[in-house]
């Protein structure tokens, strides 16, 4: 089989998929435009503000894509491309679609709230407390470590800076033009599109330069005016706009594989255990999360986007279709490379690591249309560390959303002051989020992360299933994933655990303890809460 023939299978697998199984589902939901949306019921143009489709799908793809759909699938490799390539496949059509579109929809039926809320409604408001504490507590991590990355890539590639500081101006130009004036939006998209795209070339003619510290002191105040503006001004169409960069480098990079239809180099070999990774489950499922199934996505898809869709019809092309979408990147990001050897692969993915990989390797495709090498792999990274960005505001205003729904129902004047002013939520955030970056804790806490966004995706699919049960849906297309993800989560907890504590490292051996526990915990509320309806479970 050759690269064209895998990518060309994938795809129409994936539309397949959208055309059949979405449509299945989206019948099972009760998915109707009858069910007006949060977007309208609790409107404020802040955080809650209908918009076009293209719009919310541009938003939520550039918020769950980031890095992810390139790194996990390239490091899962390691094991064998052909088990990478079927978990996601297989694992985006029946687990991390159907979660993004679940999550979407129950939080469509819940005010636009957080997964936690569903907890909160079917489980008890324990169950939402711990989960509204796990998520933030996660958030924070994936904020600290994405402003390091942004910071580092800012100082090592100036031009990069200057591109993202100019898509920025862009995003906040169109977003008033949309709100302000009636010019079509096929036209204000064009030249939105083009525009950003143009500063791609100034910043290679007028790179910004900063030291680490300065890039985190900007990251720091953006972030924060990110989380707090309204999302039609920067927020939603930053994203929207910047989703063209990765539509612009899978469709250069898939052209190239039809100019040049390159054959696969790497062998069909399958490691069950790989040295300083382990066994292929639980850990390739942990490794290749977005792409296939990632927890973070549901915070997405119940925070941001929920009070964005127009139409309930819409959850179906923006949560089922934007995870599809994901997916076939993280098809590309495999073809990337298996036109080396396993040999080169191996010594390169320890030295480059997995972007510079894929960089060279999409690059490689892109250079065939006659775009010279250096540019083509400067686009491709650019590109990367663009979707980076995205998620680390995207992130942050999450953040505030969970702390603001913590202190919902609270008494005390602090929790009152924090779930009522979103200004307070987020300085809080952001500080929070500093000190754990500069205390370089974060890099300490990393190795964990997989296990705990896998946990999120299982434990959300736990709420919607517990939902779904109760208002008289079978909810089997949500069980059987969720029961592979906390088969998945717990078995990589454990081992986390027992590594640890060989290894003396006790923090993160308390840590994958207290995770493990969490788990265990809100499925015995969940068992609890269904007992009270069928008597037993």
């Amino acid at each position: 089989m050759n690269i064209l023939s895998l990518i060309f299978t994938s795809g129409v697998l994936l539309l397949l998929a959208y055309r059949f199984y979405g449509r299945f589902l989206a019948k099972k939901l009760g998915i109707s435009n009858l069910n007006t949306t949060p977007a309208h019921t609790q409107r404020d143009d802040v955080d809650y503000v209908p918009s076009k489709t293209p719009v919310v799908l541009g938003h939520h793809f550039a918020s769950i894509a980031g890095a992810g759909p390139i790194v996990g699938p390239i490091i899962a490799i390691a094991f064998g491309w052909i088990p990478a390539l079927l978990w996601v496949l297989l694992g985006g059509i029946f687990f991390g679609a159907v979660h993004d579109l679940t999550s979407l929809v129950a939080s469509l039926r819940h005010k636009g709230k957080s997964i936690g809320e569903v907890i909160q409604t079917y489980i008890g408001v324990s169950g939402k407390k711990l989960f509204l504490v796990f998520s933030f507590a996660t958030l924070l991590l994936v904020i600290a470590v994405f402003m390091d990355i942004v910071a580092k890539t800012f100082v090592k590639v100036p031009s990069a800076a200057t591109a993202s500081v100019g898509f920025m101006l862009v995003a906040v130009l169109f977003g008033w033009i949309l709100r302000r004036f009636e010019f079509p939006f096929w036209l204000s998209s064009g030249m939105g599109v083009l525009v950003m795209y143009s500063f791609i070339y100034v910043g290679e003619v007028f790179p910004i330069s900063l030291s680490y510290t300065g890039w985190i002191a900007v990251l720091l105040v953006y972030i924060y005016l990110a989380a707090v503006t309204p999302v039609w001004l920067l927020l939603q169409p930053r994203d929207y706009l910047n989703s063209f960069l990765l539509y612009g480098m899978m469709i250069l990079g898939l052209i190239g594989v039809i100019f040049t239809n390159p054959e696969i180099k790497m062998d069909t070999q399958v490691s069950f255990s790989v040295e300083n990774l382990g066994y292929l489950f639980p850990v390739l499922f942990v490794t290749i999360a977005c792409g296939a199934l990632s927890g973070f996505h549901s915070l997405v898809a119940s925070g941001t986007t929920s009070k964005q869709i127009d139409k309930e019809e819409n959850a179906l092309t923006v949560g089922y279709g934007g995870m599809l979408i994901e997916s076939f990147l993280a098809v590309l990001s495999i073809s990337a490379v298996i036109v080396m050897s396993r040999e080169t692969y191996i010594s390169q993915i320890t030295t480059i690591g997995p972007v510079t990989l894929f960089s060279q390797g999409l690059g490689g495709f892109i250079a065939h249309l006659g775009i010279p090498m250096s540019i083509s792999v400067s686009f491709v990274a650019l590109t990367v560390s663009a979707f980076a960005l995205t998620s680390l505001d995207t992130c942050t205003r999450l953040a505030r959303f969970a702390l603001q729904e913590y202190g919902e129902g609270e008494s005390h004047f602090v929790w009152t002051s924090i779930h009522k002013n979103r200004h307070l939520a987020t300085f809080l955030t952001v500080v929070i989020s500093a000190v754990l970056l500069m205390s370089g804790e974060f890099a300490v806490l990393w190795p964990i992360f997989g296990s705990a966004n896998q946990l999120l995706g299982a434990l959300a699919l736990l709420a919607v299933s517990v939902w779904l049960y109760k208002t008289g849906v079978n909810p089997l297309f949500t069980l059987i994933p969720m029961f592979f993800m906390f088969a998945v989560t717990l078995s990589s907890l454990a081992i986390f655990t027992w590594n640890n504590y060989q290894s003396g490292n006790l923090a993160l051996m308390i840590i994958s303890t207290l995770l493990f526990i969490l788990a265990v915990v809100l499925l015995g509320l969940a068992k609890k809460s269904l007992r009270k309806v069928v008597g037993s479970v």
